[in-house]
Order: C-alpha cells, then structure tokens, then sequence
C-alpha cells in the first residue's frame, strides 16, 4: 500500500508555524529541495546564477508579503533546510523556467520541455448538480512521481483570518485547498506566448494568498489581478454555490463560467477571448489535454442523477487512451523524465473536508484531511 500523505497542523505567528511545519516533516522538506535542485543540476546552473534566481525570488516575494518570507524562515529554521532552498521550493516554476530559458535548452515557445510541466485536470461541481446540494471541486495534480514522497497535507490556523487546508509540496505555503469561509481553489498548466517577459510573483503564493481571503470576491481579485511571470489556470468556487475558472496570462485573466453546473479544464486554453488575443504554446507538452477536458465533462453529464464525490473520483480515475489519460500511471515523458498522476485531490469546502490519494493509477485508498479534526482513512474507491 503507498503511504498517505502526512498532515501538518500549525498555528502562531508567521515564524511560529513556519517553525512547527519544519520540525514535523524535515525529510521531506529535505527531498523536495533535492528534488528541485536536481532540476537545476540537470540544467547546467552555475551557483551564482542560482543565487542571482533566488535573490530575485526573494525580493518579490518580500514584496509581495514580508509574512511569506517570516514563515519560510521559520520552516528554514525549524528542519534544518536553508531558506534558500524554502525560496526555491515556492518559486520553483518560475525560477526552474528561467534557468531552462538563460541555459537555451528549448527553442522560444516551439520546444516545450514536459518536465516544467503540472499536467493536472480540474472540475468543479455546483449544488445544481451536486448530490449534496453543496460545490464539490477535484483536481488531478500531474507532475514527476518522486514528488509523492515529498508531499504532505498542511493545516494552518491563522489569528488574523480563516484558517486554511492545502495539499502542498513539503517547504511550500499552498498549492490545492480550501479555507474556512469556504473558498476553494485549484489550480494547472497553461502557456502562451506571453510566458516570461515580466516579473511576477509566484504562482504558489498566489494560491496561498487566494485561500486566506475572507470573500470569493477578493479571492478572485488576488488571482486575476496579480502580476504574473508565466501564464498559469486556476479554479476557485465558494460554498455558497458559485465556482469560476480565471485563465491568466501573465498580465490578464479570462473567465469561464460554470455550464450545465459544471466547470472542468485541463491543460489547454479555452476563452474565446483569450485565443483571440494571445497565442497557445503549450500543446507540444499537453497534446492529451483536449480529450482529458472532453472526457471528464462527458463522464460528469452521463449520470442521470445528481452528482456526488464518488462520481467525481471515478472522472478523474478515467484511463481512456492511456497511458496519456486524465489519471496518467508513472510513464517517460518528452526527455525521458517519468511523469504521473501524483494525487488526486476531492475536496467539499461546505464540509470543510479534502480527500486525497497519492498515485492514483496505481493505488485508490484515500485519507480524508478536515479543517478542524484528525486525517481518517474512507473507503477503497471501486
């Protein structure tokens, strides 16, 4: 059986939780910095470019919120792993892609390297549809399986706002979840021609700052409106009932709006608006993305019946044309590195509960993770 992912619970101050998350998970915080250091190993980056990437990183992120860097200290400090390599964990998209661009491993935008890439297909379901009368929202998060041994659920409890459960890589500050005013986000891959001619800040922290607001509203005024290095999707839905997805460029966000009581996306862009005014680069490394889109919206609208969390599983379960499928088993990618479904996330805000699995093609035992209780293993999927 494959471990579930541990849960991290923190509270205090900024330095105080970063300090507790740290000291309860410091091998896999020590992983995922190896991890991501070995991306940039495999790119030829001299230590001063490093340093020059992460100093940059640094700034932006202080900019951005000071308090983010006052808990990276803290998760520095309390496992052992230095605060660059925290930095360098939260901004790893960004920084791993800069260093590929300065080493002129890909040609512009033509020659996508798929080890930048988190696959991922997302849906989001609204009570119309829901068997619960609540949202239910789930996301495949694909990317290298060694990252499943470098994952962890954090829970965070917070004086200044409502406190916040996210699945997220071990060092990180947020990636998938939810909070307790029952905002909900999610978030995947997208690229365009646009990617990378300015600053932003990093997408992780973005969702973070996403799931500590206290209305849907400002949560989605934080994702549309924050400057961006690279163009990225993100879903978010409020218990309430309301879900909408926010394709970013890095300079400007498109929404699409739930139909039929559904939203789903995978990897490719699909605003109208945004096709007309910008250009899609990233089908070379997603070129399954249309179908994974088209297969889980089917799956979700052939019940005749209202749709539940296990309803939902057995989308993203889905292994049509495998092993390029919305659940994707460990297979080589692009330049031989192996990519796979690493979890599949469930997550019902109104419950204030996430279900979540890691490997799914290979294993379907779930822990279900909740803002206010201990983890607790729930039934095998069939």
């Amino acid at each position: 059986m494959i471990e579930p992912f541990p849960f991290v619970s923190v509270s205090g101050s900024p330095y105080e939780r970063g300090r507790s998350y740290g000291a309860a998970v410091p091998d896999r915080i020590a992983g995922s910095a190896r991890f991501y250091a070995g991306q940039l190993d495999g790119l030829g980056s001299s230590p001063t470019l490093r340093r020059q990437l992460i100093d940059e990183a640094r700034q932006g992120i202080a900019a951005f919120d000071e308090a983010y860097l006052e808990e990276m200290r803290g998760i520095a400090d309390g496992s052992g792993v230095p605060l660059d390599a925290i930095i360098m964990i939260n901004a790893r998209t960004e920084i791993v892609a800069k260093a590929r661009l300065i080493a002129n491993r890909v040609e512009e935008e033509e020659e996508e390297d798929e080890a930048d890439n988190d696959g991922c297909t997302g849906a989001i379901i609204l009570p119309e549809r829901s068997a619960t009368g609540g949202v239910i929202q789930g996301q495949n998060w694909d990317w290298q399986p060694e990252c499943a041994k470098t994952a962890i659920v954090l829970r965070v409890q917070r004086r200044n706002g409502p406190d916040l459960l996210t699945f997220v890589e071990a060092g990180g500050l947020g990636r998938h979840g939810m909070n307790e005013a029952g905002i909900c986000v999610t978030g995947n891959y997208l690229r365009s021609d646009r990617d990378y001619g300015q600053e932003g800040v990093p997408l992780a922290l973005i969702r973070r700052k996403a799931m500590e607001q206290e209305h849907l509203a400002l949560a989605i005024k934080v994702v549309a409106t924050t400057p961006k290095a690279c163009s990225t999707n993100m879903m978010l839905s409020q218990d309430k009932g309301f879900g909408i997805d926010l394709e970013c460029a890095p300079d400007e966000a498109f929404p699409i709006l739930p139909e039929d009581g559904l939203i789903v996306h995978a990897n490719h862009w699909a605003s109208p608006a945004a096709l007309a005014k910008l250009r899609e680069t990233g089908i070379a490394s997603a070129p399954d993305s249309p179908y994974r889109d088209w297969r889980v919206r089917q799956l979700l609208n052939e019940p005749r019946r209202p749709l539940g969390r296990e309803d939902l599983k057995a989308a993203l379960f889905d292994d049509f044309l495998s092993p390029f499928s919305v659940c994707r088993p460990p297979r080589p990618g692009q330049r031989g590195d192996i990519t796979a479904s690493v979890a599949m996330i469930l997550i019902e805000s109104a419950k204030g509960v996430m279900e979540v699995a890691p490997l799914p093609a290979l294993n379907r035992h779930f822990t279900c993770y909740s803002l206010t209780g201990e983890p607790f293993a729930t039934e095998q999927a069939a």
